[in-house]
């Protein structure tokens, strides 16, 4: 399951930076030999202290991590929604993503210019929202003209896209996100359809000096952030892309005592790496033992079947059943025999809802 966020952002504020700490840090897995896909994409394990459990209860010859995808968009100036700048390849760019990392510059260095000549993030940010607005805009009006021809002449669907439409329309000329609107789940077929970048979740991350990262919330700046972001309901994580860089480029041992030092216990790297994949409703189930224990990303709300088919389409071809536990009785009973002998090891069928932590081998007949 291949998901992408796209990290965006004004020049200067340590996009760039970022980028080249997830790449770094991906350049290090082990199954992945280097994590550039292409120049400007970077894959990266999620991290899951969970694989380790299961290993040790549950031997295998290796561990595989899921993983998730950014991609280093091109830069934005105001007026890139009129093609200023780099604006044509920023808006087509971020029409691939299916999330959005918004990373405003949080922090003072007279030795880094601001594009804008200071340090203001509610600006930064209401710079880049607007101009994603104007382009959705922009491709409204374009739908809407020629879904009206067809809505008059009688044809339902197209009626219920005009509804859609007249639902966007107000709130973009506002400057506002198509995410902020409620949409039933019929219409949210429709917006999906529409591929409009402010109907894409959005993660603000706040881009921090090295010395702020004990205590973030301490930043005036962060706290700025965090007003705007509350309007439109969107989280915030703080951390220091330069020392992230750095960070990327240490080996576990050198790591932990960096952090440890900065007196923090999680890199803000990790930190993103879980923040985008809940952004998406993402979650994990394992496979364990033999070959191979593995973790899998698949979306909340999938039903055994499917869940099968992100293995191999077989699966799902011809799923029987899914032999089933979660990590927390595993964790708790020690062995996949205890979780039997407690009774806590399930055979789910096809209308099983796949839960986060769900330790599964499938039964299969093709």
């Amino acid at each position: 399951m291949s998901l992408t966020a796209g990290i965006v952002g004004l020049p200067n504020v340590g996009k760039s930076t970022l980028f080249n700490a997830i790449t770094k840090a991906g350049a290090e897995m082990a199954n992945y030999p280097f994590a550039t896909i292409d120049p400007n994409v970077g894959m990266v394990e999620v991290p899951d202290k969970r694989l380790a459990r299961i290993d040790e209860l549950i031997p295998a010859k290796k561990i595989i991590h899921t993983t998730f995808e950014f991609t280093d968009i091109a830069g934005i100036v105001k007026g890139a929604s009129k093609g200023e700048g780099l604006g044509n390849k920023f808006l087509e760019n971020i029409r691939q993503v299916d999330a959005i990392v918004h990373v405003v510059r949080a922090f003072d260095d007279d030795n880094i210019t601001h594009v804008s000549g200071k340090i203001d993030p509610i600006d930064d940010m209401e710079t880049i929202n607007m101009e994603l607005a104007i382009a959705d805009l922009d491709s409204v009006n374009k739908r809407y003209d020629r879904v009206m021809k067809v809505a008059r002449a009688g044809d339902k669907e197209a009626k219920a896209e005009k509804a859609v439409l007249d639902k966007i329309k107000p709130v973009l000329e506002e400057g506002n996100a198509v995410r902020s609107i409620d949409f039933n789940e019929d219409e949210q077929k429709i917006v999906k359809g529409l591929f409009l970048l402010t109907s894409k979740p959005v993660l603000y991350v706040a881009n921090i000096a090295e010395d702020a990262m004990a205590d973030p919330d301490a930043v005036p700046y962060v706290q700025q952030v965090k007003t705007e972001a509350a309007k439109e309901g969107a989280e915030v994580i703080a951390l220091c892309a330069e020392a992230e860089e750095e960070i990327s480029e240490l080996d576990d041992a050198d790591k932990a005592d960096f952090l440890e030092a900065e007196g923090v216990d999680e890199s803000g790297l990790d930190k993103l790496i879980k923040a985008s994949y809940h952004l998406l409703g993402l979650a994990t189930f394992f496979t364990a033992g033999g070959k191979e224990t593995r973790a899998w990303t698949f979306h909340r709300g999938m039903k055994a079947p499917q869940v099968a088919g992100i293995i191999h389409s077989d699966f799902e071809r011809g799923f029987i059943r899914a032999e089933t536990m979660s990590f927390a009785d595993l964790d708790k009973y020690g062995s996949t025999a205890a979780v039997r002998e407690a009774g806590r090891l399930r055979a789910e069928g096809k209308e099983y809802e796949v839960q986060d932590g769900d330790i599964i081998e499938f039964r299969f007949n093709v």
